[in-house]
């Protein structure tokens, strides 16, 4: 049976909440419908930073002391407001929306420790808009010693499938952190994390002048990468890890960053995640034929250039470009996940999460 879902997705980038309407059965997608966006304001943004400082010596997946509730009551609050302005702007009523995939804000993530933690009140999210709504998601992979990322593999591999292309295509998703899925027909689907995203940028970006992100590349375009710094900064050993792997978002914060004007620090931190993306061609299966680019990374035509010099002769092409969106990806994913743990399918895989069997997951909150 066919669902209608809406998936809400607040990333690492701590941008603001994605909103999409899909239809799906958790195996296929029927239709995209629209898409929206709630940006966070500068104090929210400010409250979130606060929040992942906090959570760092956080050891229990529900504790939320100091800041961190105050940032939950945030988020739930953002995210209901999200809601209300896409349904209302869409003409959608509460009751033709069957269930809301709701990620939260991912403010800690250390598989290791088997603790993820997401914030974000599901319960009161769903008597604030009348529906339904299937949360924690990752614990389940986690706790059975998972990675607990990244999980829309699954979702690019519906999306895939309906391209009929020959050969391994990749998703390459660029968010704060990128992660990438590797499909390859029915039977081959391997996914992990490939180190840092937009996070290193956008936080250089914010320190040095103010500016949230490098908007479209700009500013890296200008620039010259640091060869020496870029050449010890991928010595890292997580980038000869082979898939199964995560990180959290400040992963890579201690890094020493160089003396670098803007332009040069922007054209550097860009060419680290496009090098570090490119780091994990070697350990796949086969060379992909496709790359498709997602996430905020997308919208980066630096970016897009250095993936294009980096992963040749494999075509590189923005999720747009294929009638897919970049924008509403990972929220349209969680739409998708949703339907797909209710029914009790996997959302987790060994080649994606690590975890030693297929893991379905998700909580459900009834107003």
């Amino acid at each position: 049976m066919m669902l209608t879902a809406i998936g809400l997705m607040s990333g690492t980038s701590l941008d603001g909440v994605d909103v999409a309407l899909i239809k799906t059965d958790g195996r296929r997608v029927a239709a995209l419908g629209p898409s929206g966006y709630r940006p966070y304001t500068e104090s929210e943004r400010d409250l979130l930073r606060q929040a992942l400082a906090e959570a760092a010596g956080l050891d229990r997946r529900d504790a939320r002391p100091g800041i961190l509730a105050e940032a939950e009551r945030a988020v739930t609050i953002a995210h209901a407001e999200a809601v209300a302005a896409f349904t209302a702007q869409n003409r959608i009523s509460a009751d033709a929306v069957d269930i809301v995939g709701f990620h939260g804000q991912t403010v800690l993530h250390r598989p290791a420790a088997k603790l993820t933690v997401q914030i974000g009140d599901a319960q009161a999210l769903a008597k604030a808009i009348h529906i339904p709504v299937v949360y924690d998601f990752r614990a389940a992979d986690v706790a059975a010693g998972g990675q607990g990322a990244p999980f829309v593999p699954v979702y690019h591999r519906a999306l895939a499938q309906s391209l009929g292309r020959d050969g391994p295509i990749v998703v390459v998703n660029i968010g704060g952190v990128s992660n990438i899925t590797f499909i390859d027909g029915n039977e081959t689907l391997i996914a992990c994390d490939t180190g840092p995203g937009n996070a290193l940028l956008d936080d250089f970006m914010f320190r040095t002048i103010g500016k949230p992100f490098d908007c479209e590349g700009r500013l890296a375009a200008q620039g010259v990468p640091d060869e020496g710094w870029l050449a010890d900064a991928l010595q890292h050993p997580f980038f000869a890890k082979p898939p199964p792997k995560s990180l959290d978002r400040n992963d890579f914060a201690a890094l020493a960053l160089g003396d670098w004007s803007p332009a040069d620090g922007a054209a550097t931190l860009t060419a680290f995640t496009a090098r570090s993306i490119a780091k994990i061609v070697p350990l796949l299966p086969n060379p992909a034929h496709s790359v498709v680019v997602t996430g905020g990374g997308a919208r980066n035509l630096t970016m897009m250039r250095m993936l294009r010099e980096q992963l040749a002769p494999a075509q590189v092409e923005s999720a747009d470009a294929l009638g897919w969106s970049a924008d509403a990806m990972e929220a349209q994913a969680f739409g998708f996940l949703a339907a797909r743990g209710l029914k009790g399918l996997p959302l987790s895989y060994p080649a994606t999460t690590g975890v030693a069997f297929p893991m379905t997951g998700g909580l459900i909150a009834r107003p």
